[in-house]
């Protein structure tokens, strides 16, 4: 997974460092996670434009805020999902598929999603 850290991996750092709430926004494909102290990120649509991304894209990330103390995430099912039209069908597709892969990507690269901590999440 690449992390990129807003403003910058300094910034980033000394957030977790001192224990602020973070914005972590994670692509559906685990591919890419973009994480900002709360207070720069305001939004994730804000985060994705400042990281340089489409800020229309908030249906292909997973939003997640975060400290030290636990983990408060957002799952949005886009309208188009496999084609779907049935509303519930849709959704339950989305959620089937999509919610057992969410903390791979953290437990796999970052190795910190089982606890989070001080020192777990110095590891981002």
């Amino acid at each position: 997974m690449n992390f990129i850290k807003y403003p910058s991996a300094a910034d980033v750092d000394a957030a977790i460092a001192a224990h602020e709430p973070l914005l972590m926004l994670v692509s559906f494909d685990g591919e890419e996670a973009i994480i900002s102290h709360l207070d720069e990120a305001v939004e994730h649509h804000i985060l994705l434009y400042k990281a340089g991304r489409d800020s229309r894209d908030i249906d292909k990330y997973f939003r997640v805020v975060l400290d030290d103390e636990g983990a408060d995430w957002t799952f949005i099912c886009p309208p188009d999902y496999k084609g779907i039209p049935d509303k519930v069908r849709r959704i339950s597709a989305f959620y089937k598929d999509e919610l057992p892969l969410f903390p791979t990507p953290f437990s796999r690269s970052a190795g910190w999603w089982e606890s989070i901590s001080p020192n777990a999440t110095a590891a981002i």
